[in-house]
């Protein structure tokens, strides 16, 4: 999986697993630019300030850019612990306003990565909003949509999610006259300076039971760094408006119903006893 002589945009390689993609590219050859609030300790062949959460602020990022692109990465995302228009501005509508800018200028054979969450795997049961926020196709419609239906900062952090979801799937249509594809990774808990902000919001005892269940640890920014390189890389040629799972198996917990049930009595549980 070489990307020598390819340039790719990441977002958020301040730190966590933006930082950790945007290392993993420049090991395998790849000229990053890096966007973020702030440059941080994450590793960049070039860093641009950019604030997702601001259009005006996403199109002077932008003007900077100047080299035929191969990749984008939409990492950055901000958690539950803000409030709800911080939360969609930054991860559906500021990630949207950037991807649809630079979707033109992404060569052929390129791909596009959204980060989103397992806490988006519900997407399906709120289809309906989802696809009215997208058809509102401006920042500032789509954020006359968010302020018309207000959420505390855990509520839009879901549905945030759910919206890059089908985003990402959806956005293959979008992509396809560019020759681009769109898919979407979704982590679960991973060891990242935001994860505190996670057991905040929902809560230490099930985010317990989601790490017993992967195995006894949560996932790292390399573990998900890896698996976005795959994604963009040639190799992926055929992954294409569809969201991956990489929770290192903690959702199966969530999707059989088994939160309250522990590791070794899950199997139990759900098969039965032999």
């Amino acid at each position: 999986m070489s990307f020598e002589d390819k340039t790719l945009v990441v977002t958020g390689t301040a730190s966590g697993i933006g930082a950790a993609t945007s290392a993993l590219l420049i090991e395998r050859g790849a000229h990053v630019i890096g966007l973020d609030l702030d440059e941080g300790d994450g590793p960049a062949s070039n860093f641009v300030r950019c604030d997702l959460s601001n259009p005006a602020e996403i199109d002077n990022a932008i003007a900077k850019i100047d080299r035929p692109l191969h990749g984008l990465a939409n990492v950055a995302g901000v958690p539950g612990s803000t409030s709800g228009e911080t939360v969609m501005r930054v991860n559906v509508l500021g990630l949207r306003h950037l991807t649809e800018a630079l979707l033109p200028r992404l060569e052929a054979g390129s791909a596009v990565v959204h980060v989103a969450s397992g806490a988006g795997a519900g997407w399906r049961e709120r289809l309906a909003p989802i696809r009215t926020l997208l058809q509102c196709r401006s920042f500032d419609d789509g954020l006359a949509w968010v302020r018309d239906h207000p959420m505390d900062g855990p509520e839009a952090y879901n549905f945030s999610k759910e919206v890059v979801i089908v985003y990402a799937l959806a956005g293959s249509m979008l992509a396809r006259p560019h020759g681009v594809r769109s898919l979407s990774i979704s982590p679960g808990a991973v060891e990242t300076p935001i994860l505190k902000d996670f057991y905040d919001t929902m809560g230490k005892d099930i985010l317990d039971r989601l790490k017993e269940q992967s195995g006894g640890r949560n996932g790292t920014p390399d573990d998900i760094a890896r698996i976005i390189a795959f994604a963009l890389s040639d190799d992926a040629a055929w992954l294409n408006g569809t969201d991956i799972g990489a929770d290192g198996g903690s959702e199966v917990a969530l999707s059989f119903d088994l939160v309250e049930t522990s590791a070794t009595d899950a199997v139990d549980a759900f098969f039965g006893r032999g």
